[in-house]
């Protein structure tokens, strides 16, 4: 399932360990029990683990999904981002939005993919990483939420000022236990259409973010990117 020559070296150890326990042999089983039945999974395998690919000493920001776009061509390994060409989501095309009106000089794309936030620092984790076909939280109970909760732990202990960005009550509770006299946590609604206007729109997550790398003494983060 994992392609190693596109995992960063600095991952390769812990996600190793994690692979050797047993819990991770539900994970390949429940994934095989879905082939097996003819349902298709997404993301593709060599996407699956694609946003290990970016050094975990260069992570200033983690935004925390749910699962992956269960649409054909959607998910491409990274939280709310799709594959080149394809349709925006609505809760991404909420996060343009909140970004137009919260970082000066920031123009909404025409496309989905945020590939290039990982080169920004930025750690699009979903708290689970696959999912069948036409089925959102297909995969929710076969293991994922383990791996997912000892990526987090890494980074809560083993990388400095990073910022959490916690969207909905799902994300805020897989986040409960980072340390916050480490680390920053933004907590607000989820960009989804039915919780936007519950207060995620106006709640500035990427100005604050800035703001507090600044302080730390590192680089903003290029949003436009």
């Amino acid at each position: 399932m994992i392609e190693w020559e596109k995992i960063h070296p600095e991952w390769k150890d812990f996600i190793k360990a994690e692979l050797e326990k047993p819990y991770f042999q539900e994970i390949q089983a429940g994934i095989d029990k879905s082939i097996r039945e003819g349902k298709r999974v997404f993301p593709p395998q060599e996407l699956v683990f694609s946003v290990f690919s970016q050094p975990k000493r260069n992570i200033k920001v983690v935004i925390l999904g749910q699962d992956p776009y269960h649409g054909q061509g959607q998910a491409n390994g990274l939280a709310f981002s799709v594959q080149r060409g394809v349709k925006i989501p609505p809760s991404l095309r909420n996060i343009y939005r909140e970004l137009e009106t919260d970082v000066e000089g920031f123009n909404a794309p025409q496309d989905g993919d945020l590939t290039a936030w990982c080169g920004e620092g930025i750690f699009l984790l979903n708290t689970v990483l696959t999912v069948e076909e036409k089925a959102a939280n297909s995969h929710a109970k076969i293991g994922w939420e383990r791996f997912t909760t000892a990526v987090i732990e890494e980074i809560n202990q083993h990388c400095e000022h990073v910022v959490f960005i916690l969207w909905g009550s799902h994300a805020q509770k897989k986040g409960e236990n980072i340390d916050i006299e480490r680390h920053y946590v933004i907590n607000s609604a989820h960009p989804s259409p039915l919780s936007a206007y519950r207060g995620f729109f106006g709640s500035k997550p990427f100005s604050k973010a800035n703001q507090y790398l600044l302080q730390q003494g590192k680089s903003p983060i290029n949003w436009q990117n």
